[in-house]
């Protein structure tokens, strides 16, 4: 069986490993690399045209267990002070040669160009995805296959784009901008994101600290448009396309809506992807928790989110067969009680499951989650899986 679940960092790693458990089954892992935050946004700037490496480096250790010596290296936060050669000197101990490779490659352009980046607080990892990307000539989706390998992943993990550097923005409802991915997912006030941009570069005239009002007088739809005209040259990535059209099971993994989910499916193609795919089945996972990118909205906002931006808002393609949620209806975001009594919303079918870690509340349990979906495609006749 193969399944494609569109992810971020975490947010979806216990289904991702309890998916890679089941025999047979073949696991694709899309994600976006708009991530732009501390450590990660001070290397993208560094390397001008890179994309953000943490969140795929979040999923290599997916397979790895806690006392895994290749996760302990991935995670590891360096030390104030250090230095290009602090990092050669760790490239030179009992390193699996292709780590070690990459590592010498990103102290090698430390030590040409030593301004302009400060390696306190860098996740090893990062650094092991940036030195892939210098060695094959500033090729991102390659850097991501190349490190897939080296650790080992049982999962195809795929950027949904080309690998073109592309920064988020998001617009308020009241015209404001937030021009960084990190002020996206950082504390911000109620009012709503109305929509969300991929851009060239980041528009720093246009916005302020968290949503500070950006051009005075410039209503929302002047920002929208001077926003749109910045669009990025995106393209798709055809082992995405092809991983979508050849699953027999979608998932919209949960994560943060509007950094990990949403800005992937403005992916050129995907949507068309995903109505040709031969899925009998495609199931949205509703978050456990809030985020601070979606106050005020409920479980039912962000499937109608995921529709519009998959260009599909009436559902008419299918795109979201089933919608899989918390059993009942408390919990952030809330899934309206009338949903609950129907069983269904925007002509999915709603399936309340006991999903929830009791030990973490406000994650997904592993094992159980992907168990109900599991149920959801057991459901379905074979003839219609053909």
């Amino acid at each position: 069986m193969r399944v494609s679940m569109f992810s971020g960092g975490r947010g979806a790693a216990g289904i991702a490993r309890a998916l890679l458990r089941v025999p047979g089954l073949e696991l694709s892992l899309l994600i976006n690399g708009y991530d732009n935050g501390l450590s990660t946004g001070a290397l993208r700037r560094y390397l001008p045209g890179m994309l953000g490496p943490s969140d795929f480096r979040k999923n290599l250790l997916l397979h790895l267990d806690p006392g895994d010596p290749r996760r302990e290296l991935l995670e590891r936060r360096l030390s104030a002070g250090a230095t290009a050669a602090d990092l050669a000197r760790l490239a030179d101990g009992p390193l699996d040669y292709r780590i070690a490779r990459e590592l010498r490659v990103f102290a090698g352009r430390l030590r040409a160009e030593p301004d302009g980046f400060d390696l306190a607080d860098c996740a090893l990892g990062n650094l092991v995805l940036a030195g892939a990307y210098l060695r094959l000539g500033e090729d991102f989706n390659a850097a991501v296959r190349a490190c897939a390998h080296t650790f080992g992943s049982p999962a195809r993990l795929l950027n949904v784009t080309g690998g073109e550097n592309a920064f988020l923005v998001a617009l308020k409802e009241d015209g404001r901008v937030l021009a960084d991915e990190a002020d996206i997912v950082a504390p911000q006030d109620a009012v709503a994101i109305s929509e969300l941009f991929l851009l060239g570069e980041p528009p720093a005239e246009l916005s302020g600290p968290s949503g500070v009002p950006g051009p005075s007088g410039v209503p929302p739809e002047r920002v929208r448009e001077l926003l749109a005209r910045r669009a990025a040259g995106v393209t798709p990535n055809p082992e995405a396309l092809e991983a979508v059209r050849n699953s027999d099971l979608i998932v919209y993994g949960p994560g943060t809506p509007h950094s990990s989910l949403l800005p992937s499916y403005l992916t050129p193609g995907l949507a068309g992807a995903i109505a040709e795919s031969r899925a009998v089945a495609r199931v949205f996972v509703v978050n456990l928790g809030g985020d601070h990118d979606i106050q005020g909205l409920t479980a039912t906002d962000l499937v109608d989110r995921t529709l519009a931006y998959l260009g599909d808002p009436g559902n008419e393609r299918r795109t979201i067969t089933h919608v899989l949620s918390r059993r009942g209806a408390s919990g952030e975001p809330a899934v309206p009680r009338v949903v609950v009594e129907r069983g269904c919303w925007a002509g999915a079918r709603w399936i309340g499951a006991d999903v929830e870690d009791a030990g973490r509340p406000g994650t997904h349990d592993g094992p159980r989650t992907a168990e109900a979906l599991r149920a959801v495609l057991g459901e379905i006749p074979l003839a219609r899986a053909g």
